[in-house]
């Protein structure tokens, strides 16, 4: 095939009308590069980046280290499957289960196939151990455990599963922090599978109440109990997973969105009485431990396990937390911030009822201002900068959040009275 091919139409820093599925915005900023916390769009601009690609970059962007470990595996071979062993695989495994009482590691490529390598461990465990009939999967209201079929019917909110509907069955949903609900989980139940920070959901943390009676009934009826830290892990919350902030014992613990920072790999650890009952064939992914990402994996873990590296996200996750706290005690717009560590957000509310609305502009005049921000649910501004950000880049991007929020504030105020 010849002749020009249309990308689609520029407009400064956008582009719009691409060949992307729709399941995407169909305007978007282009981002060009970046440099530690910071990124640039097409037109030069630079923005303090608070998303870290939702999460991912957690050592910031233009790595030279890690392209360098990149290059250097590439240049061996990019791609040997699972049919062969490959060093940095290995030994990638070995750090991860070393990290709590595990026995073996699962390679995937994301947090859905991690999620969802889980959720089918704990049921052929269940089956395997109980026989038929217990198969049961719990999760929790305002959970997001992924986009495949059975990660999907593990994750609460409608919008996402009645599309795709009928999903994977056996699936119940009891609500988040109430202690009281767990008297529901019994022996017939495979697994249970939560985040102790909510991610997508509003970032609400589990309570130490509910992480204690959680991880008690699902020892006392042998519950696989999956511990969801796609995003709440990697030293997100100032430990090395956000169960260790909240004192939750999970059986199985799920990573992915920065254990490559920004290459596609994903782990499902899991202890010894599930990984004695596997046997070849089970389960498997083709490209799961491709040894170009775990060897950029192996640089991530041995930064975030150095010596002082979680001690100064604790900080930065302190600071994040005042700025917000400040901000928010100013602002009519906002609630009380929520969140852990390097993981914050606040509400965007009017009266005390949720303003998606309000949230929207605010992310946007926040780009106005020079600084990248999320969101999460309907009305939760979102922020999980690179976890090395710098402390001025951190003060400045707060500063420029403030600003955004106050712009916001102004007009809202101007059009109710407009109104009145």
């Amino acid at each position: 095939m010849t002749g020009h091919v249309q990308e689609g139409s520029y407009d400064g820093a956008y582009i719009s009308n691409t060949k992307i599925a729709h399941c995407y915005a169909n305007r978007a900023m282009v981002l060009t590069d970046g440099r530690g916390a910071t990124v640039r769009d097409r037109t030069g601009r630079r923005y303090i980046d608070f998303t870290a690609g939702i999460a991912v970059n957690i050592l910031g962007h233009g790595r030279r280290d890690l392209a360098r470990i990149a290059a250097r595996e590439m240049r061996r071979r990019i791609h040997a499957s699972n049919l062969f062993a490959s060093v940095p695989t290995v030994q990638l495994a070995a750090h991860l289960v070393a990290s709590g009482p595990f026995a073996a590691c699962f390679f995937g490529n994301s947090g859905s196939e991690a999620n969802e390598a889980a959720l089918k461990f704990a049921r052929l465990y269940a089956h395997r151990t109980r026989g038929a009939g217990h198969h049961g999967i719990v999760s929790f209201s305002q959970g997001f455990h992924g986009r495949t079929m059975g990660s999907l019917s593990a994750t609460h909110k409608g919008s996402y599963r009645e599309p795709f509907e009928p999903l994977v069955g056996g699936v119940r949903y009891l609500p988040f922090n109430d202690v009281s609900a767990l008297a529901e989980l019994d022996a017939r139940t495979a697994g249970v599978i939560v985040e102790p920070i909510q991610g997508e959901g509003g970032l609400t943390a589990m309570s130490r109440e509910f992480a204690s009676v959680l991880s008690e009934t699902c020892r006392e009826h042998d519950i696989v109990l999956i511990a969801d830290e796609v995003q709440s892990g990697m030293g997100r919350t100032g430990r090395l997973y956000g169960s260790n902030t909240v004192g939750l014992a999970p059986d199985i613990v799920t990573l992915s969105k920065p254990l490559a920072a920004g290459l596609p790999l994903s782990a499902t650890l899991i202890p010894e009485r599930i990984n004695e009952l596997l046997s070849p064939g089970d389960h498997g992914s083709t490209f799961g431990g491709n040894p170009v990402a775990c060897a950029v994996a192996l640089r991530v873990w041995r930064e975030l396990t150095r010596t002082g590296f979680l001690d100064r996200v604790v900080q930065a996750g302190e600071r994040l937390e005042a700025g917000l706290q400040s901000i928010s005690a100013q602002s009519p717009i906002l609630g009380t911030p929520r969140g852990l560590g390097m993981l914050r957000g606040v509400p965007v509310e009017t009266d005390g009822e949720p303003a998606p609305d309000l949230l929207g502009r605010i992310i946007e005049q926040a780009r106005v201002e020079g600084v990248l921000i999320l969101r999460s649910g309907t009305n939760m501004i979102r922020l999980a900068p690179p976890l090395n950000i710098r402390d001025r880049l951190l003060t400045e991007g707060l500063a420029r959040l403030e600003r955004a929020v106050e712009q916001v504030t102004n007009d809202y105020e101007k059009e109710t009275r407009t109104h009145e």
